[in-house]
């Protein structure tokens, strides 16, 4: 088998950053993210661990450096460790980073960092115990805080926190949160809500804060000082004096960050979506499963789908903050 090709679409962009969903399922219910009530994959439509190691084998070939596992709730998922030590161990993959809501780290930190994940990002909205219970539904923030310091106690290092501010719920904890940060020496990034699912739980266009005026009221307290660095994903970073701690801005809304995009993201059934903010997608899980199963045959597919995917990746999302999402997949369906 001849050498793959690298990722490259017609914009002349790079893949080199997978977002890997091994679930759909979750044991929070945050209101920007899905319904109270939601409706998971029946099982045999969902991938298999092997499955979804075969696909990071074959993004690595292809050149691919970086893997964030999502869900959903990653740790949710039966076996994730395992997956996490057979992905660390693939050549020429640089960083193999989770997304997680933090509610299990508390038992789960140290086999994941001892199986070979590099970083943790861990959701955070509110460090009031009653208000981050009514923005998950069903968390209990003693838990996560304590997940956070059973991370930073197995050693992870760069530890980031993400945060989505909705006017009116917990704008008033933008501050709190940067405090919190700088205090335990943890990397934080606030997100713009995503139009992503029907949601009746608020009205997004009434809810939205940019930005810029999240940057606006933390500079009422603290100097933000832009800073040249750049992970791989969409923050844009900004430094406090004195601080070793970094703050983003994922502005999707306010801020289009299409140009320079490296990233797809994989569904826990094995979707390939090739943008956040539309359809295009190619069934890789057609690729692992109908045809012959020898590896070499299976691996030939793979690549071939990956590499035909390139030509419609989009150039550009256009989300806006009309009443209707233009996309109607929930977060947790389209991979972190």
């Amino acid at each position: 088998m001849t050498k793959p090709q690298p990722l490259i679409d017609n914009f002349g962009r790079q893949v080199t950053y997978v977002r890997l969903s091994v679930t759909d399922r979750c044991d929070f219910r945050c209101v920007y993210c899905m319904a109270e009530e939601m409706t998971f994959l029946p099982k045999a439509q969902v991938l298999s661990l092997e499955e979804m190691a075969v696909l990071a084998r074959n993004l690595v070939a292809c050149g691919v450096t970086k893997i964030r596992l999502t869900g959903g709730e990653p740790l949710v998922r039966p076996g994730v460790v395992e997956l996490v030590r057979t992905l660390s161990a693939l050549p020429g993959l640089q960083e193999l980073c989770m997304t997680t809501n933090g509610g299990r780290l508390q038992d789960l930190a140290q086999p994941l960092k001892d199986a070979g994940l590099h970083r943790l990002n861990i959701s955070l909205d509110s460090l009031d115990a009653e208000r981050f219970h009514a923005l998950t539904r069903t968390g209990r923030l003693g838990r996560v805080l304590a997940g956070i310091q059973a991370a930073q106690d197995a050693g992870f290092e760069r530890t980031k926190l993400n945060a989505v501010i909705l006017r009116g719920r917990n704008e008033d904890e933008a501050l709190p949160l940067v405090r919190f940060a700088l205090a335990h020496r943890l990397d934080l990034s606030f997100i713009e809500e995503m139009p992503l699912g029907v949601i009746t739980e608020h009205d997004r266009a009434e809810a939205f804060i940019s930005s810029d005026e999240l940057r606006a009221m933390i500079r009422r307290e603290f100097t933000l000082e832009a800073a040249a660095e750049n992970t791989g994903g969409p923050s844009r970073y900004y430094r406090v004096p004195g601080h070793p701690v970094r703050i983003g801005f994922i502005s999707p809304h306010s801020h289009n960050f299409c140009g320079d995009c490296n990233r797809v993201r994989i569904t826990t059934e094995g979707r390939l979506l090739l943008c956040l903010g539309n359809e295009h997608a190619v069934d890789l899980r057609a690729a692992l499963r109908d045809g012959p199963q020898q590896p070499e045959a299976v691996d030939g597919r793979v690549q071939a789908a990956l590499q035909a995917a390139m030509a419609i990746k989009p150039e550009r999302h256009d989300f806006t903050l009309d009443d209707e999402p233009q996309i109607l997949r929930f977060m947790n369906a389209t991979g972190g």
